[in-house]
């Protein structure tokens, strides 16, 4: 896994409070980033199948919805093509090898949520993934409320990810001590006569 995906599972089990099973591989090389179910009402389970793209980067970090093409040459023209809501409805949630992997974890087409992580979108984004019935979530945000979640917890976290934000964001707010350095005493050498203090 990614970081970013380690990031996006950490929010998802410990401020979403879901079980989660991350990095299911399927048949023709295909993979699935996330799924995780919500248990917290015994009467209706909750399932969600997550998947991501995250890039610090200007040119390449917004979700787009230009249409997807599946033919690419350079590195840049697979990483735009990546970054297109068209490529997670083509490659990750109507692909046949992830439809079958998914069934067999009881996901069958209408009863989970489909979800995209990204570092936001382009405005002509949540129209059309709200006709997908695909929800949008902005990474952004999710490592906002991972850090304000994990700020409030004093215990040990066994989960690396988990414990790497709690103390990043532990020591983002704890005061710095300042310490004074005492001034050095300067020495000289004088005949028949001790070093005193200059």
């Amino acid at each position: 896994m990614q970081a970013a995906e380690k990031i996006i599972e950490a929010y998802v089990r410990y401020v979403k409070g879901w079980l989660t099973m991350a990095g299911i591989k399927c048949k023709g090389q295909f993979e699935i980033d996330l799924i995780a179910a919500d248990l917290s009402d015994p009467r209706k389970r909750r399932l969600y199948h997550i998947e991501s793209v995250i890039s610090t980067s200007d040119s390449f970090s917004k979700l787009n919805n230009k249409p997807y093409s599946p033919e690419a040459v350079s590195n840049s023209q697979k990483a735009r093509r990546r970054r297109t809501l068209d490529f997670f409805i083509e490659r990750k949630f109507e692909n046949t090898d992830v439809l079958d992997k998914l069934a067999t974890y009881g996901f069958i087409e209408g009863n989970y949520q489909k979800i995209v992580v990204s570092w936001g979108w382009s405005d002509d984004v949540p129209e059309a993934a709200k006709k997908a019935r695909i929800e949008l979530w902005d990474f952004r945000t999710i490592v906002k409320e991972l850090e304000g979640h994990a700020r409030e917890i004093s215990s040990f976290l066994p989960d690396d990810t988990m414990r790497t934000i709690q103390l990043l964001a532990k020591a983002s707010t704890a005061p710095v001590e300042k310490k004074t350095v005492a001034k050095e005493q300067k020495y000289f050498s004088t005949p028949n006569k001790s070093r005193e203090p200059l």
